[in-house]
């Protein structure tokens, strides 16, 4: 039996041993008594310390939000309103180079200017190769090859360039046409000169070009018809004062290509006889054409011969009786306007 109590006292003793060791707030948590109204609030301790955890959290962070980067100088910061002006400042000044730069680069109106009369040379134009016709392209209006000096108050043709084909100068006060006025023009194909003061040209102003087909005279002062080349289709020469001597002799009668002759008010007292096969179109009323003779426009030794293509004579405000005549028209496909009694 005691050697039974002692194996039982050892077992114990080892038990206890080895049991885990049992401290003053787990003794005081055994000691613990539901009667004694005394009331522990496990926070009071372990929440403090957990509520000063996170009240140091908030602000830290709080803190980490509101301090700058180290790598960021807050003293090269701008605000939002500071950065807005100055990108409207830089953005304006922007606009402001850019429209210096169009300025820069925009082509500037040249105004061609006229030497006023009495300065020796009236009306001669001012500009850079004047001779080439880029003075007049300053002043008129140039279109491949055509040349508009309408209205312009001109009294003397402007320098006009060699590749120009048609020109117009009409309602201006040119006075005379010298033969350097289209000198070396011979692409020239069209002259208009309607409604000026033309009262002089020189003989030999158009005889030289060899391209000129129709020459418009209208409305001048001419007294003198000049000679033209053969290459003529359109002479227009109405409302002058030619008269009885101011168309040459047989002024028409190498031009193999004539198609229109009007020379309507001038004056005049005969037909400008030879007239070539080709005209279509020949008016002469309100002159003084007083008679007309059998080889006016037939062949009186050829009674089959029939002039075809002129359809159109206008005869009418002449003082001539056509019905006297009539041999002089019978060759006509139609017959002449004018009095017939």
């Amino acid at each position: 039996m005691v050697t039974l109590r002692l194996t039982w006292g050892l077992l114990v003793l080892c038990v206890v041993a080895a049991s885990p060791p049992r401290y003053a707030r787990q003794a005081e948590l055994d000691n613990y008594d539901d009667n004694n109204n005394v009331d522990i609030d496990l926070n009071k301790e372990g929440g403090d310390f957990y509520e000063y955890y996170d009240e140091i959290d908030e602000t830290q962070m709080e803190t980490d939000t509101l301090v700058p980067d180290e790598d960021i100088d807050p003293s090269n910061g701008a605000s939002f309103e500071e950065e807005e002006e100055g990108e409207n400042v830089e953005h304006e000044e922007q606009e402001e180079r850019r429209t210096v730069e169009e300025n820069e680069h925009k082509e500037l109106p040249i105004q061609p200017q006229l030497i006023p009369s009495g300065s020796g040379e009236s009306g001669t134009l001012m500009g850079p190769s004047a001779q080439g016709g880029m003075a007049t392209c300053m002043l008129c209006t140039c279109l491949v090859g055509s040349v508009y000096c309408d209205d312009l108050k001109l009294d003397r043709v402007p320098p006009l360039a060699k590749e120009t084909t048609h020109f117009y100068a009409r309602y201006n006060k040119i006075a005379r046409i010298s033969k350097s006025d289209f000198a070396n023009l011979n692409k020239l194909k069209r002259i208009d000169l309607t409604s000026n003061s033309i009262s002089r040209i020189d003989d030999d102003a158009f005889f030289g070009l060899p391209a000129l087909q129709e020459l418009i005279l209208r409305e001048n002062s001419i007294r003198q018809l000049p000679a033209l080349p053969p290459s003529m289709s359109l002479i227009d020469a109405c409302h002058n004062q030619l008269g009885s001597t101011g168309i040459q002799r047989e002024a028409f009668k190498d031009m193999p290509g004539l198609l229109y002759l009007y020379l309507t008010d001038n004056n005049i007292d005969h037909i400008p006889v030879p007239l070539p096969d080709s005209l279509r179109s020949l008016h002469l009323q309100n002159n003084n054409i007083q008679m007309m003779h059998e080889d006016t426009f037939c062949n009186p030794h050829d009674l089959n011969y029939i002039r075809n293509a002129l359809e159109d004579v206008r005869l009418d405000g002449n003082p001539i009786n056509l019905s006297r005549t009539p041999q002089a028209y019978i060759c006509l496909p139609r017959i002449p306007v004018g009095a017939l009694i």
